[in-house]
Parts: C-alpha cells; sequence; structure tokens
C-alpha cells in the first residue's frame, strides 16, 4: 500500500486589520496550538516543523522563523524555513507533505503567518524589483493586478458587472466564516461598482485587505493518519510552477505557469475533467476579476468563460463547483498565510468540519496560490480517498 499523506489538523486564527492583542509569535503559537488541538496531538507527537515567512521586511526582523521557533514548537526539532513571497503558505504546506511523503518523517507541523499591521507592504511590493530594470515600473500590487485585468477583459469582453459579481459572492461567504477579517453585510453588485476606484478597473470593493493571522496545518504519514483522523485530507497531487515577469511575449491575462501547475497536480492526482471531478476550490484572488482568470486556468470552463461561469451560479455555495466557499483572499490576506489558508480550507471541507460555510458532496478539492508580479502558482489536490 501507498504511504500517502494526509492533513490530519487545521488551526486559523482570528483576522484582523490590527491584532492589538498579539505579536507575531503569539500569532504563531495560536495557530499551532489549534492544529494540534485539532489533531488530538500534542507537540511531542511532532517530528519536524516547517516555517514559513514573507520576506523579512514585511516580518520587521532577519530570520523571522528563529524569533518564532519557541512558539511554532520547534524546540528539539527540525526546523525548516520556506519563503516565496506571496506564494509562501501554500509552498510551506508542500514542504511539509514532501517531508512526509519522503519518508524522513511521519508527522510534520506546518505554520505560518503575518502581521502585516506593523508593516509597509505596498512599498515592499513596490521596491523588491531590481533597481536598475524593474524598479522604475513598479507600481505594486493593486495596479500590476489592474494591468492584468485590463489585458483580460480585453480579450474577452468580462464586464465590470462580472468582477463584481465575485466580490459579492465571496464577501457574502465571509460572513459565515469565523477566521475571516473583512465582513461586509448588506454588500450588493451596485454597491461594488460604485467604491471608490483604487486602479482602474479595480475599485475598493474588488481588492483584498491587509491583514493580521496566522494558519497552520498538520500533516501525517497514512498508516497514523487512519489511526488519529477519522477523515483525512489526503494529499493526491501537488505542483509549484513559475514563469519569467518580463519576458517580451508574456501575455499578463493568461497564466501559463498557473496552466502547467494544474495539468501537473491533475496527472499526478487522477484527474482528467477538472470541472467534474472538482467540488469545491479554494483560489488566491486578491482581487475579483483574477478568480474568474484563474477558474479558466484551472480547467473549471473555456478561456474566456470566467464571467460566464460566475454568472451561472455554479461557483455559489450550493452551486456545481463551489469556489471560495470560505470568503477568500478577497475578505482575509495575510500574504504568508494566505496560500496556505487556500489548502486548510479545502481540507476543512474534506474533513467534513467548515462549519456554517461547509458545502456539501466534497470528496476532492482543489487549494491555489500565486506570487511574486503574478508569475509563481501553487495547486494542491485533496482528497477524502486514500491514494
Amino acid at each position: 500500500m501507498a504511504r500517502g499523506v494526509a492533513v490530519i489538523g487545521v488551526g486559523q486564527t482570528r483576522c484582523a486589520e490590527d491584532r492589538t492583542d498579539a505579536s507575531y509569535p503569539e500569532l504563531i503559537r495560536e495557530a499551532a496550538t489549534r492544529a494540534l488541538e485539532d489533531a488530538g496531538l500534542t507537540i511531542q507527537d511532532v517530528d519536524a516543523v516547517v516555517f514559513g515567512s514573507s520576506p523579512e521586511l514585511f516580518e520587521g526582523v532577519n530570520h523571522p522563523e528563529k524569533w518564532c521557533a519557541e512558539a511554532a514548537g520547534a524546540w528539539g526539532k527540525p526546523l525548516f524555513r520556506i519563503h516565496t513571497g506571496g506564494t509562501v503558505g501554500a509552498s510551506t504546506g508542500i514542504g511539509a507533505y514532501y517531508h512526509v511523503a519522503s519518508g524522513l518523517f511521519d508527522t510534520v507541523l506546518a505554520v505560518t503567518g503575518d502581521k502585516l499591521s506593523e508593516s509597509p507592504v505596498q512599498l515592499g511590493l513596490s521596491t523588491v524589483y531590481d533597481p536598475i530594470v524593474g524598479r522604475d515600473f513598479a507600481c505594486g500590487a493593486p495596479s500590476a493586478v489592474a494591468l492584468q485585468t485590463r489585458r483580460y477583459m480585453a480579450e474577452f469582453g468580462i464586464t465590470e458587472r462580472q468582477g463584481a459579481m465575485v466580490a459579492v459572492k465571496n464577501r457574502l461567504n465571509a460572513l459565515k466564516n469565523p477566521y475571516a477579517h473583512l465582513k461586509i453585510p448588506g454588500i450588493t453588485i451596485e454597491k461594488v461598482l460604485a467604491s471608490p476606484m483604487i486602479s482602474t478597473p479595480l475599485r475598493m470593493l474588488d481588492v483584498c485587505p491587509a491583514s493580521d493571522g496566522a494558519c497552520a496545518m498538520v500533516f501525517s504519514s497514512g498508516e497514523k493518519a487512519e489511526k488519529r483522523c477519522p477523515r483525512p485530507a489526503w494529499v493526491r497531487g501537488v505542483s509549484a510552477v513559475t514563469e519569467g515577469v518580463n519576458y517580451s511575449y508574456r501575455d499578463w491575462g493568461r497564466p501559463i505557469a498557473l496552466e502547467k501547475a494544474a495539468a501537473t497536480a491533475y496527472r499526478k492526482a487522477g484527474i482528467t475533467d477538472p470541472a467534474r471531478q472538482i467540488h469545491l476550490a479554494e483560489v488566491y484572488e486578491a482581487f475579483s476579476y483574477q478568480e474568474l482568470i484563474w477558474s479558466e486556468a484551472l480547467g473549471f470552463c473555456e478561456r474566456g468563460g470566467g464571467g460566464r461561469l460566475v454568472e451561472s451560479g455554479a461557483t455559489q455555495i450550493g452551486g456545481r463547483l463551489p469556489i471560495n466557499a470560505s470568503g477568500g483572499v478577497l475578505s482575509t490576506n495575510t500574504i504568508g498565510a494566505t496560500a496556505m489558508m487556500r489548502q486548510a480550507e479545502a481540507a476543512l471541507q474534506i474533513m467534513g468540519k467548515a462549519g456554517e460555510h461547509q458545502c456539501e458532496g466534497v470528496k476532492t478539492a482543489l487549494a491555489h496560490g500565486w506570487g511574486g508580479a503574478i508569475q509563481f502558482h501553487t495547486v494542491m489536490i485533496l482528497s477524502s480517498e486514500r491514494p
């Protein structure tokens, strides 16, 4: 029998604009403690810790894994740090998976987070580029995605109303998630379209917040997972792919790296028809229109069909393929933990622990992350069936 790897515990913190009640290490401890409690384990049952963090500018200290090692429970244990920008949460989960799949460890705790209330986020995103060939063109995340969105809209006739439909859907879903940061009762398409312009065509309610928060997951080998958890979330396939940033023929409206990452993860998981075989997806839509772009690249609809997909109602809770039932990144964005939260929420759906935003019949779920200049992409497939 294949060794297999499964998620058996998930822990998230309450996320907010400013968690004044907790330091960065305390957020890490909060998430790690909850994940262990959810798995029914103590830190003594953990063989190693994989710690994820954003670039040091966002934490304000060098080597934040050393600052947070004790809080993460890594005393006397191997500690492995991962930092891959916006994809760091997903990369941390993938790293923990491989630590177990390799046979090196049986039980690994993955934990990551950020305290963006203490970070110059947009300054960092605009000065991270090469000072000679890149920085003159740096425009921060909103304007970079605005360029991506305009390219996509121009090619396929996507409308602002379709983007607003994503924003309304996900922000209403967030009302059902106790850990979500932004909760906006009574949001409507008209309110989204009337909100202030940030970087055309992106309006205030099309854009994610900056959040304080953390997330953790416990990965276990097959035999132990089956003994410890009544319904593990089995990892069936993972992939991480990057493309270049400013090569001359790059089409910002078509995420080639995501298409390749999805194809690799699907092949590993034995998925040939993602629109039917995936029952729920958590995608990294830091901006509303990105959910449409990612849906196409993931094979949930044809290219140019993202707008029609959201209009059909298929991506709603109760629809054929719910997307971001948790409220997504539009509602909570810690950067450090954001992509892991996609994995965690997908795992919770498989395990039947998603609470008020639990969807029916979820046996296979997908988690996606992106980072960098929209060129890093990760995919993880989780299933109720052991590989």
